[in-house]
């Protein structure tokens, strides 16, 4: 009987304690829950309270844009010339720095000029004595037609004596001719410049002999104006004579600016002007040779260098002009980050032109007054909204303007 009160004794303490424990795991579970429910609480108000990323906006403007193209192009002096010697003989001075600027008319080479003084005097005395014999013929053919009516002189002597004075006016010539000969030989040992520019590298040295089959003695070049010379398709340059040459042309000017990029990528100051188009086009590459001219009296423009020359249409169209910095490519094509009046990001797909140093043209896809992130892209995206800052960007170096605070 006991041993069956024990039993019912501890079964129900088990039932108690069981119930104990229920009522434990309960309370453990409302406690879990209310934490949770105040931590997404918490976290609700701090995501509701976060400020809006600040990023810098750029108000996109808009500017006159023309078409555009660039060529490769090669600079060539404008005058260019060898010197060399007409006569021969030693050279004995040189009276230039090569490498130098010398002008029209300076004195560069002597050559030695004793052999072409003895001989302009050899020619100067067979003048004289022609210039006397054809005196003399020319009295006696006259005192000869004086006697020869008389019957003093037959017709025989009288033809010699004509004969005699023709021969004489004709070696008279010969001396005339032989003494302008001297002259110019004797000036051709003094080499000047025949125009303003520089003077290259001298290939002979004071001593040595020089002479018509020479080489050049040094080359003098000159750069100002320079011509740069490049290559266009002869489709373009059809349309370009046709713009030229249209019916509401008001003017036969070239119909675009031409503007040159050095080898280091600076523009050069100075506008250019085509002034050259050949007047064939060539077979093997289906183009036309074309040169324009630049203003060159600095010198920065030397012959023989690679350029860039840049060819803009001055008809042109008013487009939305944009930092390079903003735009993202991507599989869609290129992009920016649009912010509207709610201050809401979008992604806008854009078609772009041409770029305009640190600048873009934009064809299609944003109009000028519109609003584009031009820092902060890394910590924004499409759908959020932003506290934008908005920003001036230099358009020739491509820096955003400091903060105007």
């Amino acid at each position: 009987m006991k041993g069956a009160v024990g039993a019912i004794d501890l079964a129900g303490r088990e039932c108690v304690d069981n119930s104990k424990r229920a009522r434990i795991a309960d309370a453990l579970l409302f406690s879990i829950a209310v934490i949770a429910a105040v931590g997404c609480s918490e976290k609700a108000d701090h995501a509701a309270s976060a400020p809006a990323p600040a990023v810098v906006v750029y108000e996109v403007t808009a500017k006159p844009v023309g078409t555009y193209r660039e060529f490769v192009g090669r600079t060539e002096a404008s005058k260019k010339v060898d010197l060399k010697a007409r006569v021969e003989g030693e050279l004995i001075s040189r009276h230039f720095v090569e490498g130098a600027l010398v002008s029209d008319g300076q004195l560069l080479f002597e050559i030695d000029d004793a052999p072409y003084r003895a001989a302009l005097q050899s020619a100067e005395a067979e003048l004289e004595r022609a210039t006397s014999e054809v005196e003399r013929t020319e009295k006696e053919f006259a005192r000869g037609k004086q006697l020869a009516p008389d019957g003093y002189l037959s017709q025989q002597d009288l033809d010699k004596l004509k004969a005699a004075a023709s021969q004489a006016k004709s070696a008279l010539k010969a001396a005339q001719s032989n003494l302008k000969n001297s002259h110019i030989n004797l000036s051709y040992t003094r080499i000047s410049a025949p125009f303003s520019g520089l003077v290259g590298k001298a290939r002979y040295n004071v001593g040595e002999i020089v002479g018509p089959t020479s080489e050049p003695l040094a080359e003098l070049s000159a750069s100002d104006p320079i011509y740069v010379n490049f290559q266009l398709e002869e489709s373009a340059y059809i349309s370009y004579l046709q713009q030229r040459h249209s019916a509401d042309s008001i003017n036969q000017d070239s119909p675009v600016d031409i503007a040159l990029r050095l080898p280091n990528n600076d523009i050069y100051p100075r506008p250019g002007t085509l002034t050259f188009a050949d007047t064939k086009i060539d077979a093997t590459m289906g183009s036309v040779n074309l040169r324009a001219e630049f203003a060159n009296s600095r010198g920065l423009v030397m012959p023989g260098m690679y350029v860039t020359v840049l060819a803009e249409g001055r008809d042109k169209q008013t487009m939305p002009v944009i930092p390079q910095a903003a735009v993202q490519s991507g599989q869609d094509g290129y992009s920016v980050l649009v912010v509207d009046d709610d201050n809401k990001v979008a992604q806008r797909i854009l078609q772009m032109g041409r770029r305009l140093g640190p600048m873009w043209a934009v064809t299609n896809g944003l109009e000028a007054g519109e609003h584009i992130i031009i820092d902060g892209l890394q910590k924004v995206h499409a759908g959020i909204v932003v506290a934008p800052e908005v920003r001036d960007v230099d358009p020739v170096t491509g820096a955003i303007a400091a903060d105007s605070e």
